[in-house]
């Protein structure tokens, strides 16, 4: 048994006629904690209390901490979860409703998980939000979904934060004989540490998160992603906050699905009949989720963000 589960993959007639080209779902927004971090963590969680762990610890902007909640309390394992400033208040809500020990700490995720790894005892296990190969081994299995349906898409479609899932779709691909399926990876500016290292050509730190979109807000991606980006076709693209607000807006009236908008990001490359995907006849876009915000809020930062779009 898993505690993730095997999500739809769905063919999404409006974003394929937008986009001009098959676009397929992968909605792991429908994972119990809202996210594909459901994927990797859970498999992290079991194999750190099959070692013995007692408590798990882990610092996250939201998604990652709901996904170790979510784990704990169905491996009947405490959970402190240390979340920066910038935290929404869905996220607390979510996480003290799955009774993990809630800590609120900097300005930014990189202060949180400091303190994060400062409480970690001797009989606890940490759990990194997205730089553990358990994590990529669990991710990888949406890409063995994708693949046991029949479906080879042309291209993947995913939103990068700190490379955690870039990592585990890569693998899963190249674990599936897919390796030469190029992988389309989303940030938006203001938040885009893996187009900030694909550009130098080494991980680098950005001076500060500004996007909107906090989910994706780790300065500095993960090695193995930019190791990834080195052996397998992943092209780095960049969107606005506008874009990704906008396509969140409008998969929820095509699809009836709320995501956040890290995963807005990804969308808005369909929505926007990207250039970036015209060469490619079947697309996959990894609706990865996200729990921590509400369609209040989404349409709070739209007015503010988008207000030509708002008087339409």
């Amino acid at each position: 048994m898993t505690l993730h589960i095997e999500t739809p993959l769905l063919e999404s007639l409006p974003l394929s006629v937008t986009a001009g080209s098959s676009v397929w779902l992968k909605m792991d927004a429908l994972q119990p904690s809202g996210s594909f971090k459901t994927r990797g963590i859970g498999h992290a969680c079991e194999t750190y209390l099959a070692q013995g762990a007692r408590r798990f610890v882990s610092s996250s902007g939201g998604n990652a901490g709901l996904a170790v909640a979510y784990a704990g309390r169905r491996l009947k394992v405490p959970v402190t979860v240390v979340v920066p400033q910038t935290t929404t208040e869905r996220a607390k809500e979510l996480l003290r409703l799955e009774n993990a020990e809630l800590i609120v700490h900097g300005a930014s995720w990189q202060e949180a998980n400091d303190l994060a790894r400062s409480l970690v005892g001797a009989s606890d296990a940490f759990l990194h939000p997205f730089d553990d190969p358990l994590l990529w081994e669990g991710h990888a299995t949406l890409v063995d979904e994708v693949f046991r349906a029949g479906l080879k898409p042309d291209a993947v479609v995913l939103s990068v934060g700190g490379g955690g899932l870039l990592s585990g779709v890569v693998q899963g691909l190249q674990r599936n004989g897919w390796g030469d399926i190029p992988v389309m990876a989303v940030e938006t500016a203001g938040a885009a540490s893996f187009h900030a290292a694909q550009k130098a050509g080494h991980t680098v730190e950005l001076e500060q998160i500004t996007s909107i979109a906090t989910s994706l807000g780790a300065k500095r991606v993960c090695e193995q992603a930019l190791q990834w980006a080195q052996v397998h076709p992943v092209h780095s693209v960049v969107v606005s906050d506008a874009s990704a607000l906008s396509a969140c807006e409008r998969f929820l009236d095509d699809h009836r699905v709320l995501v956040e908008p890290a995963c807005g990001a990804s969308l808005a490359l369909a929505y926007e009949k990207a250039a970036e995907l015209e060469p490619f006849g079947t697309v996959l876009v990894v609706v990865c989720g996200g729990a921590t915000c509400t369609v209040d809020q989404i349409r709070a930062w739209s007015q503010k963000y988008c207000p030509a779009a708002q008087g339409q």
